[in-house]
């Protein structure tokens, strides 16, 4: 994995809960995802951040819907993986997995710190 595709915890959890979602993928789905998934609540500022993060690093691809009344008159902004962000987070994946090969057990066993 390169500099350029170093992801951050939180950039690894929108991105999997993107994919997770596909064409339902726009912000308050990618928060409610989020939360199911991993019980962590996450602010809409803290998500719209990354999501700019991630496109200005085109892991990401982003489109507006048309406004709607229900929404006040916003549009939703609708996002997708790019293949440079799936090759990311494969990348991420195989390195946290080649990490954790072979410490399973002591984590089992480990004594907690007091």
């Amino acid at each position: 994995m390169t500099d350029r595709a170093f992801l951050g915890e939180f950039e690894q959890m929108m991105l999997a809960a993107v994919l997770r979602l596909g064409d339902q993928a726009y912000g308050a789905a990618i928060l409610t995802e989020i939360a199911v998934q991993t019980g962590r609540r996450v602010s809409s500022g803290a998500l719209y951040v990354t999501l700019d993060r991630l496109e200005d690093k085109g892991l990401i691809e982003t489109r507006r819907a048309d406004p709607t009344p229900e929404r006040g008159g916003r549009p939703k902004r609708f996002v997708r993986v790019t293949p440079e962000g799936l090759e990311a987070l494969r990348d991420v994946r195989e390195a946290l997995l080649k990490l954790w090969r072979g410490i399973e057990d002591r984590l089992e066993t480990a004594k907690p710190r007091s």
